[in-house]
């Protein structure tokens, strides 16, 4: 197996394929390496989206202040009690890492709780499949799954074209990472 599959022993992101399966939730402290912070007029309907449409859990709170939120590990969400939030959401996104099998489940959950917070899923260039969703307190989320590398594929020539191809596949722009 390639260096690029390897690098997924590391990470709790699984290699792309039809056939991935998220890993499970992740109740464990840690040292966040990093996580977002949001903040909300609502603490009950924010955490309320977040956990039914997202798929978030909730890993603790303290009451009227924070909910701590957690999809797999590393990819943790703090929802804070503020006065207001932003009338419009901002042109700025965070991603944060699905398998295929959880895009369709994610856009329709998001759609039952408010139907126009979803855009997607769609396709893109760099061979992920993402859905865009707008939160109730206006934070623009994007889930974005890796599809598998097909060699033949539209996404594979554009990245050709700029240089970049998997490590098992040629050099690109992997840098000392090919082999």
């Amino acid at each position: 197996m390639s260096d690029y599959y390897n690098a997924f022993e590391m990470s709790p992101v699984p290699p792309p394929g039809p056939d991935a399966v998220a890993p499970e939730p992740f109740r464990g402290i840690y040292g966040m390496p990093a996580f977002l912070t949001i903040p909300t007029s609502d603490l009950t309907a924010s955490t309320d989206f977040w956990v039914r449409g997202l798929g978030f859990f909730e890993l603790f709170g303290i009451p009227g202040t924070l909910v701590h939120l957690r999809r797999w590990a590393f990819q943790d969400v703090l929802l804070v009690a503020a006065e207001s939030v932003p009338d419009q959401a901002p042109a700025m996104s965070v991603s944060f890492a699905c398998v295929l099998g959880e895009v369709e489940a994610l856009a329709e959950s998001c759609r039952a709780l408010r139907p126009d917070s979803v855009d997607g899923p769609r396709d893109t260039p760099w061979t992920t499949r993402d859905v865009e969703v707008i939160t109730p307190e206006n934070a623009r989320i994007v889930f974005t799954a890796a599809k598998p590398f097909d060699p033949d594929s539209q996404e594979a020539k554009n990245l050709a074209a700029v240089g970049i191809t998997p490590p098992d596949i040629g050099g690109g722009d992997n840098g000392a990472y090919a082999r």
